[in-house]
């Protein structure tokens, strides 16, 4: 992926308070931005819940962050050196994160 665009996994930095998001990005524009995910503070314990199969005590919220408060918009990429949020959870879980985030993977309960 090139660009940034709804449907990409971003890190939002916001000011006033001072904050990280993390999550899936529903949509950008002049009033802001609509994300799909959580503070980036709890996305490795909601990983390790994920990964564990645990109730869901941790879990994703849809969010507005007002324009004036955006500082910066990173996509959610893996380097060289440090692995992406994405790619951690779909090597951990085995299933891609945007699925779960929008409510969409399938329900393994079912298998």
């Amino acid at each position: 992926m090139n660009g940034m665009d709804s449907g990409s996994l971003v890190i939002v930095h916001c000011s006033n308070p001072k904050e990280k998001m993390w999550g899936l990005l529903l949509r950008l524009d002049g009033t802001g931005a609509v994300v799909r995910g959580m503070d980036l503070v709890t996305v490795e314990d909601w990983l390790r819940q994920e990964r564990a199969g645990e109730p869901a005590l941790i879990g994703p919220s849809t969010f507005f962050i007002p324009g004036h408060r955006l500082v910066r918009i990173d996509l959610d990429e893996s380097g060289v050196v440090v692995e992406s949020y994405g790619d951690r959870y779909r090597q951990a879980c085995g299933r891609a994160v945007e699925d779960v985030l929008l409510g969409t993977a399938p329900d393994e309960a079912s298998d």
